[in-house]
This record gives structure tokens, C-alpha cells and sequence, in this order.
């Protein structure tokens, strides 16, 4: 059995149509392979994204898509390896084929310096426990949007203009967290265009806002507007200083509008202290998971689980 690259074209044919009732969301097909192309030509994908087969002879028995990101411990850095839609076919399911693989990634991983492998899982956490992953809390938030203070702010629509300011809000209110991942402008780039599709899987509508101070961004949200479930759904938000720290709550109350609720995954460290009182509860999908693989990778791990009263990352990270 071998591990290979699968070009996209072979991926759309031999592995899309089979997977898209698990992750097509309310897209049609031809949809999902559109926007699965798009995720494959961009910027980030080209350097640190691939579609992933395992061979058995010439017959493809298990598939994934594989991530490269880099997380912060502290000051330090540490690379990691993500996995996204694990896949086996049907008639090639309970023969191991989908654990030889990831364990044979993540062994490669290891050679080559990477000191985590991480996922988000759907179902069967139990399944990836057995390969090294931990599971971490994994919740959401839901609160009454007349809960959130009111004070006259002026928001705006983000422009193209005001992506590296919320870049450095971003950085901001990360610099306050003991670990999570890091941002260069690929990735940044990458979750833009995850942000436009989002709203497609979802079947909302998509709201960005700013605050700003002369050309300045100083806080700002990202969500959807989840009409059927009167809802503002938080895919994150974060501020430049104390004084767009003081403006996230009546940030978030505009972009709620009209809806009743606001809600999301919990927020991480020093942002859901923002945040009045709401029902918290477990997730069932996206279970946040990671296996170490380095004693640094361990460090991390472990500081994690020091800090899981809240959840370690935003949506916005989910792969």
C-alpha cells in the first residue's frame, strides 16, 4: 500500500461524488466541486494543501485532504499537519484502510519535524483516540442579542481596504492567548475565500463589519445571518486596543440586527470574557482533536488542556 497525491481532477471524479452527502451542506454538486476547485488553485492551497490517496495495487481504498498550519505556543512555533474529510469507500470500509493512512501521515509528519497532527471530527471521535488524537472541548454559545450592551458605535461593511487591519486585530487579541494558530496572509487569504462559501454550505447570509477610527480598524466581526434560526451566527471577532475591546459588544448587537439570538462556537481565550453569560453546550460535529508528536508538541498539548474551560480556536480554523 502507498500514499499519493490525487490531482484534483481524479479527486472531483473518483471521490467527490461519494463524500458530497456528507459535506455538500445545501450546495448542489456542481457547487461542491466548483468551490473544491477553488480551494485547490489558491494561494495556500498550492504551497500547503493536498488531496491525499492510499493505494492498494492501483485501487484507491482510503482518500483525505491534508493541511499544513503552524500554531503558537507562547512565543514559540510549532508546524502541524491537519486532515479534513477522511473518506473510505463503502465496500472497503472495517478493513483498517483509513487508519493505515493517517498513521502512516502522521509518521511521516513526525520524520520531517512537524510536532503536531490536528482535526476537527464529525463523527467518531472514538476512532481517531485510538491513532493518538485527544479530544478537547468542543462547544457552543447561544445568548440573547438584547443582552449585549447597547452604545451608539458606527459600523461599516469590511472593504477590501480593511483586511490587514483586521489582520492586526487579529494578532491583537491572539497575542493575549496562550496557544492557537498563526496567521500569515496565506492562510488569511485562504479563510477569505472559506468565508465566501460558508454562506453557501450554510445557506445564510454572510455579514462582515468594522469599526473604525479614522482609516483605522479597531474591532470587528465576521458571521452569518441565520434568518431561519433567528440567529447572528460569530465566526470570530477581535480589536486593536481597549478602545475596540470596548466596542465588541455593541459591534456584535449590530450585526445581529433584528435576530433574536447570538450564537456560535465558544469563543477562546480572551474573547469569550467579552461576552455577557449564555447556555453553553457540547458540539456534536467539529470536535476539535490533536495527537502530538514531539515532546514540544506534547508541551502544547498539555497547555491546552490546562486552558480547556474554553475553546481553543474559532470557527474560522475549522477545516
Amino acid at each position: 500500500m502507498k500514499l499519493r497525491p490525487i490531482p484534483f481532477e481524479a479527486y472531483a471524479r473518483d471521490v467527490l461524488p461519494h463524500t458530497a452527502s456528507l459535506w455538500a451542506g445545501h450546495r448542489d454538486f456542481e457547487t461542491y466541486v466548483r468551490q473544491s476547485a477553488e480551494n485547490a488553485a489558491s494561494g495556500y492551497a498550492k504551497k500547503f494543501y493536498q488531496t491525499i490517496g492510499l493505494y492498494d495495487g492501483t485501487e484507491l481504498v482510503a482518500s483525505c485532504k491534508r493541511y499544513e498550519r503552524v500554531l503558537h505556543l507562547g512565543n514559540q512555533q510549532l508546524g502541524a499537519i491537519g486532515f479534513g474529510a477522511v473518506f473510505t469507500p463503502a465496500g472497503n470500509r472495517g478493513r483498517g484502510y483509513a487508519s493505515a493512512m493517517l498513521a502512516m501521515m502522521l509518521d511521516d509528519a513526525r520524520k520531517r519535524g512537524l510536532h503536531l497532527g490536528y482535526l476537527f471530527s464529525d463523527i467518531h471521535p472514538a476512532f481517531y483516540k485510538q491513532l493518538g488524537f485527544i479530544e478537547f472541548p468542543s462547544r457552543a454559545i447561544s445568548l440573547r442579542a438584547d443582552s449585549l450592551a447597547r452604545s451608539r458605535i458606527t459600523v461599516s461593511n469590511v472593504e477590501t481596504a480593511d483586511w490587514p487591519g483586521i489582520r492586526k486585530c487579529f494578532d491583537v487579541s491572539e497575542a493575549e492567548r496562550a496557544w492557537g494558530f498563526t496567521r500569515p496572509p496565506l492562510v488569511w487569504h485562504w479563510i477569505r475565500l472559506r468565508l465566501r462559501q460558508n454562506a453557501t454550505i450554510q445557506n445564510a447570509e454572510g455579514v462582515n463589519l468594522v469599526v473604525r477610527k479614522g482609516k483605522r480598524v479597531i474591532a470587528y466581526v465576521i458571521g452569518q445571518r441565520d434568518v431561519a434560526h433567528d440567529a447572528f451566527v460569530v465566526d470570530e471577532y477581535g480589536f486593536a486596543d481597549l478602545e475596540g475591546r470596548s466596542k465588541i459588544q455593541a459591534l456584535l448587537r449590530s450585526a445581529a440586527g433584528d435576530l433574536r439570538r447570538l450564537a456560535g462556537w465558544l469563543p477562546p481565550q480572551g474573547a469569550r470574557e467579552l461576552l455577557p453569560r449564555g447556555s453553553v453546550r457540547k458540539r456534536k460535529d467539529a470536535i476539535l482533536m490533536m495527537a502530538p508528536l514531539t515532546p514540544l508538541g506534547t508541551k502544547l498539548v498539555e497547555k491546552a488542556t490546562m486552558t480547556a474551560a474554553l475553546d481553543g480556536v474559532w470557527s474560522t480554523d475549522h477545516i
